[in-house]
């Protein structure tokens, strides 16, 4: 699980101090002023007095992967679905990914994959692209779901249930 935790500076530290995020293990939290925020959302009076707030956690992710031709984001997609691994992958139309790659800059046209699953199968579908990707090093990145249409996080925990 990943820890987002936003600092609010007043030209002090740009990260809280380590015992701000004590017992922050694997849960998503938001800054709270400790004094208050005005009827607009905005944080007034003491900047850095924080209190950590519990977000809304759900067990599900959006992993992102890229591919380079379509043959392969089809195959990536379909297998995750097939072994039950996504309930759901969207093939996005090709693009074009500018990047560092062993000292020099590339620019190759791609299709990013966006599939919808469990945090349980993460590793799983980690290895899956892997072993599918004609890349040396794929893309493969979670995305935490912190919040969603609760029929719809529903399907992602068990899409034959629809």
């Amino acid at each position: 699980m990943i820890i987002v935790i936003e600092w609010l500076s007043s030209g002090g530290t740009s990260r809280p101090p380590p015992s701000l995020l004590a017992g922050t293990k694997r849960r998503l939290y938001r800054p709270i002023c400790l004094r208050h925020m005005d009827s607009c959302g905005e944080v007034s009076g003491s900047r850095n007095r924080l209190a950590l707030e519990k977000m809304n956690e759900t067990p599900y992710q959006l992993v992102l992967t890229t591919c380079p031709d379509a043959g392969v984001a089809k195959t990536i997609a379909a297998t995750l679905v097939e072994e039950r691994l996504a309930a759901c992958v969207n093939v996005l139309p090709p693009m074009q990914s500018i990047y560092r790659w062993k000292g020099g800059v590339e620019s190759e046209p791609e299709q990013l994959l966006i599939g919808k699953i469990r945090v349980a199968d993460y590793a799983a579908v980690q290895q899956r692209i892997q072993d599918l990707h004609p890349y040396e090093l794929p893309e493969v990145i979670a995305i935490p779901i912190s919040n969603g249409l609760p029929a719809y996080l529903a399907w992602i925990e068990d899409p034959e249930r629809t």
